[in-house]
């Protein structure tokens, strides 16, 4: 039987409630927005669905949640339906204790569309979200019109290999028993070398989203399922490459890269695996292009998903 990490989900919310307002920068999701918990491929994903249209899946990343899309998802929410969920152990979604691989994840995001109704979609992803994005587009090709990922590598794809290389990642082999025990009760200090080292201005990643964030990594088997994601990236690597032996992506691909951060490798990346990639550079930002860059990530994606099929 699988352990879960994860309260009571009345306790969970209890806690998250608890929270000061005076803390949160990060905005509610609009009035029209429903938050639901749905339960699909052995995990309990929260998330928030409002607006009507074709479908948008934004997929967040580590060191935040589902969060983090708020301006995003009020924007395309005018003429699109937006479904926001927390990754598998992200946010207030369950936090099984397996399951990380991007593969399985990418299932949960299968079955999180088939409890919705949702046919085809378009994929805004960010971060670990790209990861999980791949997997399932990858997975299932026919039902995704566009796809955007933003600012981070794909296991197994393009130069892989030379991005472990960097010193700055040191985090990707940094896990285990040990390590949670070490992180348990200082979870701010951890993540705040991400939201200091990954911004082109640390300043613009706002105290109020750190605690926001710190609070809801700090819940019962969330660095456990942090480090998991991360744990997972030789498994996907190899997933990936499986993928990518069936045939380059066809569907088009948007592929952003803060100029301080990744850049105009995300479109390399990209076109190791895709056959209609646009690649694009958000000017005087780094990894958190929605804390950093808010306008111009939101008009770079809009344009593109506005597009015409």
């Amino acid at each position: 039987m699988r352990r879960l990490f994860l309260p009571a989900a009345l306790a969970v919310l209890l806690m998250v409630a608890a929270m000061p307002a005076a803390v949160a920068r990060i905005k509610a999701f609009p009035p029209a927005f429903q938050t639901r918990d749905i339960a699909t491929n052995g995990v309990t994903l929260h998330v928030r669905v409002g607006g009507h249209g074709p479908a948008v899946l934004l997929l967040d990343g580590y060191g935040e949640t589902g969060d983090m899309w708020e301006p995003l998802a009020a924007e395309l929410a005018h003429n699109h339906r937006v479904i926001v969920p927390d990754l598998r152990g992200l946010g207030l979604s369950s936090k099984p204790a397996t399951g990380y691989d991007k593969k399985t994840q990418g299932e949960d995001m299968a079955g999180l569309l088939d409890a919705l109704k949702v046919g085809r979609t378009d994929v805004i992803a960010h971060d670990i979200g790209n990861m999980v994005g791949y997997a399932f587009v990858a997975e299932h090709r026919d039902r995704v019109r566009r796809f955007v990922v933003m600012d981070a590598p794909i296991p197994g794809i393009g130069p892989w290999d030379e991005v472990l290389k960097s010193p700055m990642l040191w985090h990707f082999h940094f896990g285990g028993k040990d390590m949670e025990r070490l992180v348990a009760g200082r979870e701010r200090i951890y993540l705040d070398r991400f939201w200091n080292d990954f911004s082109a201005d640390p300043r613009r990643f706002s105290e109020a989203d750190r605690r926001h964030y710190a609070r809801l990594y700090a819940l019962p088997g969330a660095m456990h399922a942090g480090f998991a994601q991360f744990a997972a990236f030789d498994q996907d690597a190899r997933d990936n490459q499986a993928f990518l032996a069936q045939g380059k992506l066809a569907m088009p691909v948007l592929a952003i890269g803060g100029e301080k951060s990744f850049g105009p490798t995300m479109a390399v990346v990209m076109r190791a695996t895709a056959t209609q990639v646009t690649g694009q550079v958000i000017p005087d930002a780094g990894h958190w292009l929605m804390e950093e860059q808010p306008q111009a990530t939101i008009a770079a994606v809009r344009s593109f998903v506005d597009a015409s099929p």
